[in-house]
């Protein structure tokens, strides 16, 4: 096993950010963290060349985005 390089580095905060955001109390606060990790997942799929993982992410920060402006309007 050798060194981990960048790409898998942000692989691995991504999914991080992803796991942690399940453990906030707040909505809001969950929403954040989990769009901050499908960016960073939507950057890794485009390191790797991932599509599957560039669109499902993209698709999770647009939920994120939507439910996130959407109570701040409201």
């Amino acid at each position: 096993m050798g060194t981990i390089n960048l790409v898998e580095w942000l692989g691995y905060l991504a999914s991080g950010l992803v796991a942690i955001s399940f453990l906030m109390k707040s909505i809001t606060k969950l929403r954040f963290i989990n769009m901050v990790g499908a960016i960073f997942f939507v950057i890794y799929g485009v390191a790797i060349q991932a599509v599957p993982v560039v669109l499902v992410n993209l698709f999770v920060v647009g939920v994120n985005v939507y439910y996130l402006v959407r109570k701040n309007a409201g």
